[in-house]
């Protein structure tokens, strides 16, 4: 028998039950794929996630959700979920990242949920987006949202001692991005750029042999929120500085107390040291391979698991008797 005390005892790890209920967003809104209808699409995703939240013992606070309740009535900002019981957790999701890509059958769509003790989720209040930076650890000490961005990718290509012909960064197309892309350009650098998926684009850009080199560019803050938990857990850095669309929304954060000349890094915006973090392939993506249907009667997903305190990461191929999960709920009929 070991009796030395300084072992510990393995303990739950809540990203293994968490994993079952992306996979539940991801197959209620798989049928849905490609139906040109986002609304539908991501009601169902939001369904089967919390059917399945509610089995999960804990005492879970939605702190990034779909809205606020007015807007959301299911799944809000402020929602309990869960049984009641210990431990007390934040809990971010998104039970459908990317819903114009699945109601159009483009890729990368995902259902990810990402949780963390109580009190250690950074709240957005009235800011929606933010200026967001991520990398792999190789490169996580050179990333800086006050350096020009193409001196930026000049020093991603000397640590990693290619050309800079060879550095690529993920970027969503939006006109407010076309200085950036520039600059990016002008350095050497190369560009994709994604029509949706904040997330699955901070996963690419801290994933192992990934064609991505660096995330730049201005999105959502609560998918900064999320995406911060993933890349806590997979390793690399993620930094975001909050981003008011209008004068309006300026006076709203400053009055609330937020310094928006701040940069907040995975730490700030996750500070939690025990962070899980799920994530289910909706749609075929770079990292996950979304729902597939091998016979009239089953499903296959395929599921990315991590853990912050273990730095263990899951992938997770699972098959499915959509039959069988119709009668406890777990996918739409």
């Amino acid at each position: 028998m070991n009796s030395d005390p300084s072992r510990q005892l393995p303990d739950r790890n809540l990203a293994l039950e968490l994993v079952r209920v992306t996979e539940a967003a991801a197959l209620a809104a798989a049928p849905l794929v490609g139906m040109g209808d986002k609304e539908a699409a991501d009601q169902a995703a939001v369904d089967g996630m919390r059917h399945m939240l509610h089995s999960i013992r804990m005492d879970g606070i939605v702190v990034i959700g779909e809205g606020e309740k007015d807007e959301a009535p299911m799944l809000y900002n402020g929602e309990r979920i869960g049984d009641g019981s210990p431990p007390l957790v934040d809990i971010a999701v998104d039970p459908l990242e990317g819903t114009t890509l699945a109601a159009h059958g483009m890729p990368s769509a995902l259902a990810v949920i990402a949780l963390s003790a109580r009190g250690t989720m950074f709240d957005p209040g009235p800011c929606v987006y933010m200026e967001k930076m991520a990398g792999a650890p190789e490169i996580a000490d050179l990333l800086d949202l006050d350096r020009p961005l193409g001196e930026t990718v000049k020093l991603v290509a000397e640590r990693k001692g290619s050309r800079v012909s060879d550095v690529m960064v993920v970027v969503l197309d939006r006109p407010r991005h076309e200085e950036g892309i520039a600059a990016i350009r002008a350095a050497g650098g190369r560009v994709r750029l994604i029509a949706h998926g904040d997330v699955s684009a901070a996963l690419l850009a801290v994933t192992e042999r990934s064609s991505v080199d660096l995330l730049w560019g201005i999105g959502g803050t609560p998918e900064g929120v999320i995406s911060a938990a993933a890349v806590k857990c997979l390793g690399g850095q993620l930094l975001g500085r909050l981003w008011p669309r209008d004068d309006a929304e300026r006076t709203a954060a400053l009055e609330a107390g937020y310094e928006l000349e701040r940069v907040l890094d995975r730490d700030d915006l996750v500070s939690g040291n025990d962070v899980f973090f799920s994530a289910t392939g909706i749609t075929d993506g770079d990292v996950l391979q979304g729902v597939r249907y091998p016979s009239a009667g089953g499903a296959t997903t395929e599921s990315l698991v991590t853990r912050s305190r273990s730095g263990t990461i899951r992938r997770i191929r699972a098959t499915h008797d959509r039959a069988k999960l119709r009668a406890v709920g777990g996918e739409a009929n």
